[in-house]
């Protein structure tokens, strides 16, 4: 059967890239169009256009990029009815693909809807198109099942957290093996993670790089995103004590003694791997204020988000800075902090359900589509 997925991002590309292999091995026929990333065409198929070219971050940011964005829109369905799928998956980037599924039922063409948008979040009258536009959801955090069925009446499918899978399956690496291979010293490992778009990591990491100088006794290490050449990076690397390294985030965290993480994806990944981190996240001026007044949550991630309080801290827009990151660093390496997190994060891996997600969301695509 042939499916077109939309991944904008690196973390949709990692979970569809999942979902596709889990998709071949009940549909040995399947056929694959893409919008995403390395992973997915790894897997196989055609890719149309790469994430990297379609993440946009912030309100002005997207605001600067309309242009483009409207133009792939346009040429996103003139695609879709020249392959003709049987079914469209969307991946999460909820701005693209829910103009996508407006326009496809129009087209009735069946749509299918895996790691919901967070409309819990912001943007809740979002439900309405939802509602209306898609045929099947397959919703991964706990509680976006009771926010569905019983705030809003829409019935969906939970099939547990990706990551939990991505992180069991992938081939484990020996510390020294990994250690002697990037030249890395015996020193234990703060990880950075700075996230994946160059405007997100060029307002991260030069904050993250500021208090290197107070921790000698740790490597600093930075992970690189595979979407972004290790020339953008070099210009923030200027300290002896840094190590940059792509496109092995797990590899890395699993060594790690403490991590600095974007708020994103990576603040769970990082929990999963039970790594203490700090959060942070600093946007344009603009898009902060216009964010603040629209969110409406008590805490940025996904870690705090899905135990209902407050594990790991969150650094925000002004908090983010040398002094605050260093005291908050400085937490993490030791007790109390330190074990207070490593407690709350068995928890979170109880509350995320158990291994299988890709599996299960294949299968109920299949089901529910008849294919």
């Amino acid at each position: 059967m042939k499916y077109y997925i939309i991944a904008g991002e690196a973390s949709g590309d990692l979970h569809a890239s999942n979902l596709m292999k889990a998709l071949l091995e009940q549909d040995p026929k399947a056929e694959f169009r893409f919008w995403g990333g390395d992973l997915m065409q790894n897997v196989g198929g055609t890719l149309v256009k790469h994430y990297r070219d379609l993440a946009f971050m912030g309100f002005l940011e997207v605001i600067m990029n309309l242009r483009t964005i409207t133009k792939n829109l346009s040429f996103c369905k003139t695609d879709i009815e020249a392959y003709k799928p049987d079914t469209i998956i969307f991946i999460d980037y909820p701005g693209f693909n829910l103009r996508i599924a407006k326009w496809a039922k129009t087209k009735n063409i069946s749509t299918d809807y895996y790691i919901s948008p967070q409309i819990w979040a912001w943007k809740e009258n979002r439900i309405k198109d939802i509602k209306r536009d898609v045929d099947h959801m397959y919703v991964i955090l706990p509680f976006e099942k009771s926010f569905y069925e019983d705030k809003h009446n829409y019935p969906v499918n939970f099939v547990g957290h990706p990551l939990i899978d991505a992180i069991s399956n992938r081939k484990e690496v020996l510390e020294a093996d990994f250690r002697a291979t990037h030249k890395l010293s015996d020193k234990p490992i703060i990880a950075l993670l700075p996230g994946s778009r160059k405007q997100e990591i060029s307002k991260m990491l030069s904050v993250m790089l500021s208090i290197v100088e107070d921790f000698k006794e740790y490597q600093f290490v930075i992970a690189g995103a595979p979407s972004q050449d290790f020339s953008f990076y070099e210009a923030f690397i200027k300290k002896d004590n840094i190590t940059f390294i792509s496109n092995k985030t797990y590899d890395l965290l699993s060594i790690s003694t403490a991590a600095l993480v974007t708020s994103g994806t990576a603040t769970l990944e990082t929990g999963l791997f039970k790594v203490p981190q700090v959060v942070c996240y600093k946007g344009s001026w603009i898009s902060y204020q216009i964010g603040k007044r629209l969110i409406n949550l008590k805490y940025i991630s996904l870690v705090n988000l899905i135990l209902d309080k407050e594990v790991v801290t969150e650094l925000i827009q002004d908090e983010f800075n040398t002094n605050r990151l260093k005291e908050e660093l400085n937490a993490v390496l030791t007790e109390p902090k330190r074990g207070t997190i490593f407690k709350a994060y068995k928890e979170l891996e109880t509350k995320l359900g158990g291994k299988g997600a890709s599996h299960k969301t294949a299968e109920l695509i299949i089901k529910n589509n008849n294919l």
